[in-house]
């Protein structure tokens, strides 16, 4: 699903930057009627729409058969904030808000003590995030109508569906996550430069740095006594307007 995903965005990077290869004329900003490429400014801001993917590497304690877990494509939204630094380097905030859902699967060998039912063998983790990234973009040389460019940076979250404070846990079929997980994040994409604005389509991984599990009371437990870490990690395809 996610190698799917991310052919489907690259070929659409490839072939949009293709055709802005052979657009001859060069979109400069025009003072008097306030249109073209607004790069000269200090400040500027935008909005993004796009997809994701998340989801979990686990670690573990045991050489058992993996958790198996079942993505989704997910939805992004949110807001630019962008501060030029140079002609090469802008630094850039991107608060926004992610909506996901995981689904993990259970091998019955982690059921050593008794016959598990078939909601046993099921986890449904559902996320929904306030994403908070400090990014550092950094960009080629313009060429006609189009720049391409890097970013990187660390990200923390708020997550709105954890339940890390609820006293149930998996044997009240509670499957529990922390509400602060923090990333790191690497992506590429390329500028457009329009009349009107600047569209950015770009492609982003997303790395959990924390461990984000909340153990259950048991300490045997079989849904998490055998996880060693639980990290997030995931793929953004996001489309901004600047």
């Amino acid at each position: 699903m996610k190698q799917a995903f991310a052919l489907f965005a690259f070929l659409f990077l490839f072939q949009t930057s293709n055709a802005q290869l052979f657009k001859k004329e060069k979109i400069t900003y025009d003072a008097n009627q306030g249109r073209g490429t607004t790069d000269f400014k200090r400040f500027r801001w935008g909005y993004f729409l796009g997809f994701n993917n998340y989801d979990f590497n686990f670690d573990y304690n045991q050489d058992l058969q993996d958790i198996y877990v079942k993505t989704t494509t997910g939805f992004n939204v949110g807001l630019i904030g962008n501060m030029r630094i140079n002609n090469f380097l802008d630094l850039r905030i991107e608060p926004g808000l992610n909506i996901t859902t995981r689904e993990l699967n259970y091998s019955t060998t982690y059921f050593l003590d008794e016959e598990p039912r078939d909601i046993d063998l099921i986890r449904e983790v559902k996320s929904t995030y306030i994403h908070l990234p400090l990014l550092l973009k950094v960009s080629t040389k313009r060429v006609s109508n189009f720049k391409p460019f890097i970013v990187g940076g660390f990200s923390v979250a708020l997550n709105l569906s954890s339940n890390q404070d609820n006293p149930n846990d998996n044997k009240n079929g509670e499957f529990r996550s922390i509400k602060n997980p923090t990333f790191y994040e690497l992506g590429f994409g390329i500028d457009f430069y329009l009349h009107n604005f600047k569209f950015s389509p770009s492609i982003r991984g997303v790395f959990g740095l924390n461990d984000e599990l909340v153990r259950d009371e048991d300490p045997n437990s079989p849904w998490t006594s055998n996880v060693h870490s639980m990290k997030t990690r995931g793929l953004f395809v996001n489309f901004t307007f600047q």
